[in-house]
């Protein structure tokens, strides 16, 4: 069996903590729901933030399990999103120049947009990098 890759940084999950009642560190592993929640619940009154302090290194492991690593690091991406998603840089990152540029002049299409990418940036990034490993290895089995 094959050890899953550590597409999460535990120290970006916990730079995100710090701002946990806000729930992005939820959304950062992959928990849009419960972020959802800690966000409209100011991370469930302060309690569920607390907690969430022992459960990250869970919650790290079971993001590796799930997504799939490789050229677009899931860190850098949520970074961009956070501090600069309302001007779609992370978009670009991705390389998804036209709706980069739509959010640049739209800011982030007026938050929208930006509550839909923090809902789906994981598997936005998981499949632009499942994509480039089936492309690498059709490469490989063609030459």
């Amino acid at each position: 069996m094959q050890a899953p890759h550590n597409t999460h940084s535990k120290v970006v999950g916990y730079i995100l903590w710090i701002f946990g009642f806000t729930g992005s560190h939820r959304f950062y592993y992959g928990k849009p729901i419960s972020g959802t929640i800690w966000f409209f619940t100011l991370g469930l009154l302060g309690i569920g933030w607390l907690i969430d302090v022992f459960l990250i290194p869970s919650m790290n492991r079971t993001a590796a399990r799930r997504y799939t690593g490789g050229t677009f690091d899931y860190s850098v991406t949520w970074i961009l999103l956070t501090f600069l998603g309302v001007f779609g840089i992370h978009r670009f990152y991705l390389g998804k120049w036209a709706t980069g540029i739509l959010y640049l002049l739209t800011v982030g299409l007026f938050g929208i947009g930006l509550l839909y990418d923090f809902w789906t940036l994981n598997s936005q990034v998981s499949e632009l990098n499942h994509a480039r490993l089936q492309q690498s290895a059709g490469t490989v089995a063609a030459a």
